[in-house]
C-alpha cells in the first residue's frame, strides 16, 4: 500500500510490479521507494483514517538537534519496510494546532497507527536498533 503524494491515495501496488506505478485517482507517479512523506494536518487525518496498513508520525520541529538526529533512522527504517508501512513527517512548527490534537508535549514523538487509531508512541532519539525493535513490535501487536 502506498500513499500518493499528489492527492493523498491509497494505492495497492503488486509485489514485482514492473516500470512506475500511477495513482488510481490522480495518475500521478508513485513514490514506492517508502520514503516518508511531509504532510499537513488535514492530510495526516485523512492519510491516517483511509490507511489499510500502519502509519507511523514523525511529529518534529526544524529547530530540534534530536529531530534531526532521528530523521535518517526513519528514513531508513522506512524505506527497508516499503508497502507495508506508510511514514509520514509532521512539522510541529508548521503545524502546532494538529501536534495539540495528537497531545505531542515533547519532539520528536513517533506515533504508530492502525486502522484509524494510536497503536503506541515515543517520545526523543533512539538508537537505530531500539527505534526498529519498537516499530516492529508495535506492529506485530497491532496487525497481529
Amino acid at each position: 500500500m502506498f500513499r500518493c503524494q499528489s492527492c493523498g491515495a491509497q494505492n495497492k501496488v503488486r509485489l514485482g510490479h514492473l516500470g512506475s506505478p500511477i495513482c488510481g485517482r490522480c495518475k500521478a507517479t508513485l513514490d514506492v521507494s517508502g520514503t516518508p512523506q511531509d504532510v499537513k494536518g488535514t492530510e495526516l487525518v485523512r492519510a491516517i483514517g483511509a490507511a489499510t496498513v500502519p502509519v507511523l508520525v514523525d511529529f518534529w520541529a526544524p529547530w530540534c538537534a534530536p529531530c534531526r538526529t532521528a530523521s535518517p533512522i526513519l528514513d531508513q527504517f522506512a524505506k527497508s519496510h516499503p508497502g507495508i508501512l506508510i511514514a509520514l513527517k509532521l512539522n510541529t512548527e508548521q503545524e502546532s494546532e494538529s501536534a495539540g490534537t495528537y497531545g505531542i508535549q515533547g519532539i520528536p514523538t513517533f506515533i504508530l497507527f492502525y486502522k484509524g487509531h494510536p497503536v503506541d508512541r515515543r517520545s526523543g532519539a533512539m538508537p537505530k536498533d531500539a527505534f526498529s525493535a519498537w516499530v516492529l513490535d508495535a506492529m506485530a501487536k497491532s496487525v497481529g
